[in-house]
């Protein structure tokens, strides 16, 4: 039996870092669109893609704002299209659900539970801020709940069902996957899913080894064969989290959402070079690596020719 291929993620810009955070974070269109194509050339099957407003950086859930790189991207690059539904923490369901109603991508992540959801202490790194809203923005994260109810959930599974959009599930915590078996069971979504475990987030589950195994364990007896898993590990446990996970079977997330940093104390220049440094971690240990056609068989996506932009 052949072993599978690892499919890369690559999430481009996020919602947690701030442009004086890193000068490689992309906040203009053409600069999001580049280091997405770039991050696909480098080996990326998946671009996790959230949108920036161009003035200052800030965190824009507006259709138009994502219509000035998607199809700039879909020109360039033949690798699946996943758009956040999550965005601002303080945006409502109808909003963050807007550009995805608009783009009709092939996937979009969907955290399973409402959490706290703090990047805080970055507020106390910076002295000196390029835009006049971070700093309030990082601080003011120690309040901040990220929402996600079932009746949440419920909508954006039936709003996105008739345009057959497959989702990244956003595990944070174990009990995240309890609520994607619920949901599951009353028929919202159906196999083969995609478990996108999230380590080392403050207000999540830790950065461990130990609890990468629990999740795995634990999405095995819920699920059995029925889904397949990657693992996104914050800050610095980008690249050992993303090791272990291919040792147990899983694939892997990388991006200047998830890290800005490439090695202990480097600023990573471009998210290609964290793909290209993960594929390369992935190659020595023995992984092939999955294309984007790959990726959309093993995950069963509608494909990109079925998209809205």
């Amino acid at each position: 039996m052949s072993r599978q291929k690892t499919i890369i993620t690559c999430a481009i810009t996020g919602a947690i870092h701030t442009p004086t955070m890193s000068d490689a974070l992309p906040y203009l269109p053409d600069d999001i669109a580049g280091q997405a194509i770039d991050a696909a050339r480098a080996g990326a099957a998946i671009l996790h893609l959230h949108a920036r407003n161009p003035h200052d950086g800030s965190i824009s859930m507006e259709p138009a704002d994502f219509a000035r790189f998607l199809p700039v991207i879909k020109q360039a690059t033949s690798a699946v299209v996943n758009i956040s539904t999550g965005g601002s923490m303080t945006s409502t369901i109808s909003d963050r659900l807007a550009p995805a109603m608009a783009a009709r991508p092939e996937m979009c992540s969907l955290n399973m539970g409402s959490m706290n959801f703090s990047f805080h202490p970055l507020a106390e790194r910076y002295e000196n801020w390029k835009f006049d809203w971070e700093k309030a923005y990082v601080a003011n994260s120690k309040s901040y709940i990220f929402r996600n109810t079932f009746a949440d959930i419920e909508e954006v599974a039936q709003t996105l069902a008739p345009h057959d959009v497959k989702f990244e599930h956003e595990i944070y915590d174990v009990g995240h996957l309890y609520n994607l078996k619920f949901c599951m069971d009353t028929g919202l979504f159906k196999a083969p899913i995609f478990l996108q475990f999230v380590l080392g987030i403050l207000g999540g589950i830790g950065a461990d080894l130990d609890n990468l195994v629990f999740l795995k364990r634990t999405a095995d007896r819920l699920f059995g064969d029925a889904y397949r898993w990657s693992v996104l590990g914050a800050g610095a446990a980008q690249m050992p989290l993303a090791a272990a996970a291919v040792q147990l079977g899983g694939h892997v997330r990388v991006g200047l959402e998830d890290s800005l940093y490439v090695s202990r104390g480097r600023l990573a220049v471009s998210n290609a070079e964290q793909v290209a440094k993960v594929r390369r971690i992935l190659e020595d240990l023995g992984h092939d690596i999955a294309t984007p056609d790959e990726a959309r068989t093993m995950l069963g996506l509608k494909g990109g020719d079925q998209v809205g932009f």
